[in-house]
């Protein structure tokens, strides 16, 4: 029998806030928050998930690794430092690996610096190629906590950092380490909405998931980071799956079938029948294509009557950051939440007519009882499919 892998620690920074207290806050509350207009990204106001919280000084990084990156993914580990620090002294450094997922790394030092070349004929003096690597966020941590593990970061777009919690696991289980230090961030940069904005994928007001008159996502920043062990925590990750459809570029296999095979995984390794599953955190877009697949493989498996929300309204799609940030929300649902709130969906009310019936969840919706387990999907453009099963310990 495989070992159990647990969620301990969690330090989260975005949309709604900093750290976990902040975040939960605005995460359960009545009326939503976090995204709102902000120029700067586009030739017009967007409605963005940008952070506004202060973030940690890179004082500890050489010049090569600072990026507003890893200063997100600096303030996140700041919430749970005494505690990863305590792992690293138990198990030591080369015993405690570093799994991340993101997708932009520092592509937004890269635009400004191309900016200031292309203004004064010189890169600035601050500028490293390094900055905008995809590992960059993992040879950070590894430099800041000296740790001599594993170490590496998976960019596969949107589901980058589930991906990156179930590779954890299976360096625990393998037993190649004895501690995990992952999650995701992404960071919002002028490259990702254009690239949105091409695809007529972006709305320029708050994203409206599920919804007829949907019409594109919000982007959105994040980071958020899990010390994972073997050792009993309050959160066990049960269960994960993956697939991959390769249907399309940028457009999901219509019926679902990916990401079908992806829940199914998960449930199946968790050992847990779908009736069981008390909450479901949509990868929800906003996309016409996305929803429409999504609510088709969530009716398929689970049935219309599982609780289900787009979190997305709040923080927009964090892109690599995603899977860890719902995971986030997932362990916020799981933990000292006794009466069961759960994250409301946040849209118009207008439902699609074409698409199968979900229960989605209303502002201040409660189980009336704790949550027992969540299920969080992260899907990618190219057909990559991730689901996590978590379950209250």
């Amino acid at each position: 029998m495989m070992p159990p892998v647990f969620l301990h620690q969690l330090g989260l920074v975005c949309a709604l806030g900093s750290g976990k207290r902040e975040v939960a806050r605005a995460l359960f509350a009545a009326t939503p928050s976090g995204v709102a207009p902000h120029e700067g990204y586009a030739d017009r106001a967007l409605h963005l998930g940008l952070i506004t919280a202060p973030l940690e000084a890179q004082d500890a990084l050489p010049p090569a690794w600072r990026s507003r990156n890893n200063a997100l993914l600096l303030t996140a580990l700041a919430e749970i430092r005494p505690a990863v620090d305590a792992a690293i002294a138990r198990f030591g450094p080369e015993r405690v690996a570093v799994v991340l997922g993101t997708s932009t790394s520092g592509i937004g030092e890269s635009e400004g610096a191309i900016a200031a070349q292309l203004a004064t004929g010189q890169l600035p003096a601050t500028f490293h190629l390094n900055q905008q690597e995809l590992g960059a966020p993992a040879s950070a941590l590894t430099h800041v906590l000296g740790l001599s593990g594993p170490a590496y970061v998976i960019s596969t777009a949107c589901s980058s950092s589930a991906k990156a919690l179930a590779s954890a696991a299976r360096l625990l289980r393998a037993g190649t380490v004895d501690a995990v230090l992952t999650g995701g961030v992404d960071s919002l940069c002028r490259f990702t909405v254009a690239g949105f904005r091409a695809l007529e994928s972006v709305s320029e007001e708050r994203c409206n998931p599920m919804s007829v008159h949907r019409h594109g996502i919000n982007i959105g920043e994040a980071a958020a980071l899990f010390l994972m062990t073997r050792e009993p925590g309050p959160v066990r990750l049960s269960g994960w799956g993956e697939s991959s459809d390769a249907h399309h570029i940028s457009a999901p296999e219509p019926g679902g079938r990916g990401a079908i095979a992806a829940i199914r995984e998960a449930l199946t390794r968790a050992g847990i029948a779908p009736e069981r599953v008390d909450y479901v955190n949509l990868h929800g877009t906003a996309t016409e294509q996305n929803d429409a697949m999504e609510s088709r493989a969530v009716h398929a498996l689970l049935g219309p009557d599982v609780k289900a929300s787009s979190t997305k309204p709040l923080t927009g799609h964090t892109l690599g950051a995603a899977g860890a940030l719902e995971a986030a929300f997932a362990w916020l649902t799981l933990t000292d939440n006794p009466e069961g709130r759960l994250p409301a969906h946040f849209w118009d009310g207008a439902a699609d007519p074409s698409l199968p019936a979900l229960s989605l969840v209303k502002p201040g919706e409660a189980l009336g009882r704790p949550v027992r387990t969540v299920l969080s999907n992260s899907f990618a453009f190219g057909g990559s499919n991730a689901a996590l099963l978590l379950e209250r310990a």
